[in-house]
């Protein structure tokens, strides 16, 4: 094994709706899938949430780590730099801090390469990743993504 690749994707139905992740590892002749699902949630977030379970997932830092994605918004944030500004002006008017504070000191430990991918072009791992986020969000086992849900709570409060 000389190192890791990481394939993710999330998906959201109705955007904001019922979501779910979806993530294939592989480490030579390992391979492992993760999803899971959420009642109320957005794409982007569950894209975010996807790389984050993958990286979580990993019991070593000593491979280099490769993550494959179709979201732009992950791919474009990291490699472009943009996260880094976000953090500075503290997330001035972006969306899911709460998530890309969980996913910036992850990119410190692995140091991942991140590479985007076109969704729902026939890549074999990234349509496999689609299949576990989209069946995790039609499950009907469906987790709360509770900053996402207070977050809406709040902002629907503010226009009452």
């Amino acid at each position: 094994m000389n190192k890791i690749t990481i394939f993710t994707d999330g998906s959201a139905r109705g955007n904001p709706g019922p979501g779910g992740y979806g993530v294939v590892l592989l480490a030579g002749k390992h391979r492992k899938e993760l999803s899971e699902g959420y009642r109320m949630t957005t794409n982007n977030r569950m894209e975010l949430l996807a790389v984050i379970r993958g990286l979580q997932a990993l019991k070593t830092n000593q491979y280099p780590v490769e993550i494959y994605t179709d979201s732009r918004y992950v791919c474009d944030a990291v490699t472009k730099g943009w996260l880094n500004n976000w953090i500075q002006k503290g997330f001035k008017d972006k969306k899911n801090p709460d998530l890309w504070m969980m996913l910036h000191p992850m990119l410190k430990t692995f140091k991942p390469s991140f590479h985007w991918v076109k969704g729902h072009a026939g890549h074999p791992l990234n349509e496999r990743c689609d299949q576990l986020a989209t069946e995790a969000a039609d499950s009907g086992k469906l987790g709360i993504d509770t900053v996402f849900e207070q977050v809406q709570k709040a902002e629907k409060d503010k226009l009452l």
